[in-house]
């Protein structure tokens, strides 16, 4: 597929830039320039914008919200939204969208599909449990199936998931859980959908080492869920799974928002002073590890055109997924680590809780560096979730080298 740029892409840049300086919360845009904290009202808001303007979901079918743009407009969106440093639309809508309109009931994207679109249902992820991270099959959420009074067929569900981002703002979760225990591990699993209203589920939050709450405990006991909120055949919920994941893994690259991030760690090194007191962009070691970043960044990036040419053929994402996930989450922590390292002992004045929104309002260092420990230290985790990057080389050394 043609993935060069035009002179009409070029127009499509323009237009887009403009529309999203007209249409991006200045609250919420002043919020992200300092890394303060985003609540759910705020994220909700641009995500209905984005609806509203047929905007929120392009690479979806067009009947499910997306649009006529090519591929290359959808990267140059993806350019833009990052180079505004917008905010990230409801968790779980690019996981559970495609999910959704794949493999789901005509009644579950009626119900579910057309409201998570307009912001109205907020999704997180049942997946990780204490004894079932890497080796995410070997899972051991139980759920049995009965028939009810009333002549329905239902689950019983039990078992504790971890590691349940923005569990405590969802409203629906997408589990998986185990309807086979004889079976081999891939094969008796089931893809769940399940209310969070539902009587039995206990979400406890998790503190994160950044003072943050995303994270939760979720614990089920003996939860009630309708057999029809099963997304395709009992015990076949693996394959359902990994084409999520397949989803999840793509978009953890963030090679846009790395663009930025780089332009950002220049700003930053233009301001932050070195051992001479000159400018520490001055110093030649630093721009070394900046050029080293970008090189990297520059073959991610032509990975992910490559990636997004195959989805717009048909195939959906592949063991490139895993690369993309493995790069671009050591991209991002890099980028972090520099930030850190150019903020220096000016990114002391943090522990654990603090800072709070608003908690520089009498500067004790610049904002670069107030932020700095606390997103550093936030973004440890990316090389785990989605599936940890050790279990991604594995993917990749069986799908792609056969060993």
């Amino acid at each position: 597929m043609d993935l060069s740029f035009k002179p009409e892409h070029a127009a499509f840049r323009l237009e887009v830039r403009a529309w999203i300086e007209a249409h991006f919360p200045q609250a919420i845009r002043d919020k992200q320039a300092t890394g303060e904290h985003l609540n759910k009202e705020e994220i909700l808001s641009w995500h209905k914008i984005l609806h509203q303007h047929g905007r929120l979901t392009p690479s979806w079918p067009k009947e499910w919200g997306g649009n006529d743009w090519d591929a290359v407009q959808r990267y140059i969106w993806s350019e833009e939204l990052a180079r505004a440093n917008t905010s990230q639309p409801s968790f779980g809508l690019g996981m559970i969208g495609p999910v959704l309109y794949t493999f789901g009931t005509p009644e579950q994207k009626e119900n579910l599909l057309k409201p998570t679109l307009a912001g109205d249902i907020w999704w997180c992820q049942g997946y990780s449990e204490p004894g079932a991270g890497s080796d995410l099959a070997g899972l051991s959420t139980r759920a049995e199936r009965f028939t009810g009074d009333d002549g329905k067929d239902y689950y019983r569900v039990n078992g504790q998931k971890t590691w349940t981002t923005q569990g405590h703002f969802a409203d629906w979760g997408f589990f998986l859980v185990r309807t086979n225990p004889d079976a081999k591990k891939q094969e008796g699993i089931s893809f769940l959908l399940i209310d969070m209203k539902s009587p039995g589920i206990t979400v406890r939050p998790i503190i994160t080492i950044d003072g943050g709450h995303e994270v939760n405990d979720t614990f089920l006991d003996n939860v009630i869920v309708p057999v029809e909120n099963r997304i395709g055949e009992e015990n076949k919920g693996w394959t359902v799974a990994k084409y999520l994941l397949g989803h999840e893994r793509t978009g953890i690259a963030g090679v846009a928002r790395s663009k930025r991030g780089i332009e950002r760690l220049r700003e930053v090194a233009a301001k932050a002073p070195a051992d001479n007191g000159a400018p520490l962009i001055r110093d030649p070691d630093f721009r070394r590890k900046i050029a080293e970043l970008e090189i990297d960044l520059s073959a991610l990036e032509y990975t992910e055109l490559r990636t997004l040419a195959a989805e717009s053929s048909g195939r959906g994402p592949g063991p490139e997924a895993s690369m993309l996930k493995v790069k671009g989450t050591e991209i991002g922590q890099r980028l972090t680590e520099l930030t850190l390292e150019a903020a220096g002992n000016q990114a002391q004045p943090y522990f654990r809780g603090f800072p709070q929104d608003g908690g520089n309002a009498e500067p004790i260092a610049p904002d670069f560096a107030f932020k700095s420990a606390p997103v550093y230290f936030n973004m440890r985790k990316t090389s785990i979730f989605g599936g940890s990057n050790e279990i991604q080389r594995n993917i990749m050394a069986k799908a792609v080298l056969g060993l």
